[in-house]
């Protein structure tokens, strides 16, 4: 980074860090993205339909019959992938109930072994003497912060509960936004009798659109370059698509004869 843009970068974050802004940006609490659920469900409502296209015009099947399955598996599995997020995420929520609830227990318990256990944490980040003993007084003296503590450097659990029903609704929504994309030309040509030419070309590029569209997009929020997201997101696409076109042609005589 050169010094210009080092300044910069400094100008842009120095309003966010001061006293008062960091104090009410604190108070608001951690928050849980939900990045990962759009990812997934923008990616794999993609490949979901894209997959019936290419099976369904390797074997050489209708427009009408692409456009029925298409939406068929988009809302199915858009339905499917949502609910089960929600139940993931429910899961991933109890689990750490559990794990608050059995340290809270363990606390009052054996109270000893816990400090102890917070002493070897804090012993780890490289406290010693004094320091050590006095960061174990401070966390240990507060019976939610104690919990905390246990339940992110022992357990590795994050301290911020997700919202289940957000999640899914974001992977829903990101599936059935993301997976209507490649069926827009056969859409197309089954209104207008005639579209585009060659349908499922058009598809596929839609298709490799809305990959790159998603990677590119993920890339705001990571430290990737946005081409390089969008490729990697690209390619991953690519390869179940061409599976799927390929198990559809191999079995496209099973249509011709059916």
């Amino acid at each position: 980074m050169n010094e210009d843009a080092s300044r910069q970068r400094i100008e842009d974050l120095l309003p966010s860090h001061t006293p008062e802004a960091v104090r009410e940006r604190l108070l608001l609490g951690p928050r849980h993205s939900n990045l990962r659920d759009f990812v997934y469900g923008a990616t794999d409502g993609i490949v979901t339909t894209f997959a019936v296209a290419a099976a369904a015009s390797g074997a050489d099947l209708a427009p009408a019959i692409i456009v029925i399955l298409g939406c068929a598996n988009l809302v199915g599995d858009g339905i499917s992938m949502g609910i089960s997020n929600v139940l993931g995420t429910r899961a991933e929520v109890q689990e750490l109930e559990r794990a608050r609830r059995e340290e809270e227990e363990q606390i009052n318990v054996v109270p000893e072994g816990e400090r102890e256990e917070v002493r070897h944490i804090f012993m780890e980040k490289g406290f010693t003497g004094p320091d050590l003993e006095r960061a174990v007084d401070i966390i240990t003296s507060d019976i939610k912060t104690w919990v905390d503590t246990m339940v992110t450097e022992e357990l590795g659990l994050t301290r911020v509960a997700p919202s289940p029903w957000r999640a899914g609704l974001a992977t829903f929504a990101a599936f059935a936004v993301a997976g209507i994309l490649p069926l827009v030309p056969f859409f197309v040509e089954l209104a207008s009798g005639t579209g585009p030419v060659a349908p499922f070309a058009w598809s596929t590029g839609c298709a490799a659109f809305a990959f790159f569209l998603v990677g590119t997009f993920k890339a705001r929020f990571v430290d990737q370059a946005w081409y390089r997201s969008g490729l990697e997101t690209l390619l991953a696409g690519a390869v179940a698509s061409g599976a799927a076109y390929l198990v559809g042609y191999l079995l496209r005589g099973i249509a011709d004869t059916a």
